[in-house]
């Protein structure tokens, strides 16, 4: 049986992952306890964490010192950084992937251990999709248009809606699967 790769992701009412100049203050203003703990169920049954260049230079220094309750949760399951260019990874916790996407990834689902949790940023998510790696996307849809930013997928792709939950801010959690 291999390990399922799941990629939670916030994205935009029409599809931005980013606004225009790269910047992700877009989100609701105010805190939903109830979409924090979604989040963290979800990260308690990641096995894995995979991520891109940017998104791990995001993340990187803000986790290893945060006393936030989803810290324990990103610091201590294991995380894949897929680059070619990053030059080394201080996270604990943490290798570089700098082969073949498809065989690091198919490799990792064979993997025993729980699901493999994708989180960005946006040319590595669009890597996964246009290579069909993912098996379920789990999209936060923040009540916002952009109307110009960096969109979350680079090609058609076609998806069956799963589950849909809505949260008091109007975000509302997606979970689709390939059709």
């Amino acid at each position: 049986m291999t390990r399922k790769l799941v990629l939670q992701m916030s994205v935009s009412l029409d599809g931005f992952v980013s606004r225009a100049d790269n910047s992700l203050d877009w989100g609701p203003t105010s805190p939903d306890p109830e979409h924090y703990d979604w989040i963290y169920e979800l990260l308690k049954g990641a096995g894995t964490h995979i991520m891109g260049r940017r998104a791990y230079e995001d993340m990187s220094p803000y986790w290893p010192t945060s006393d936030d309750k989803l810290a324990p949760l990103m610091n201590d399951i294991p995380k894949v950084v897929f680059s070619a260019t990053l030059a080394g990874a201080s996270w604990a916790g943490t290798r570089i992937a700098r082969g073949d996407l498809v065989e690091e990834i198919t490799a990792l689902k064979a993997e025993p251990g729980c699901e493999i949790v994708a989180h960005g940023g946006a040319k590595f998510v669009q890597s996964l999709s246009q290579q069909g790696l993912v098996d379920e996307y789990r999209l936060t849809i923040r009540p916002v248009a952009l109307g110009a930013g960096l969109p979350m997928f680079a090609n058609q792709v076609y998806l069956r809606l799963v589950s849909s939950q809505p949260f008091p801010t109007g975000v509302v959690l997606n979970t689709y699967q390939p059709a």
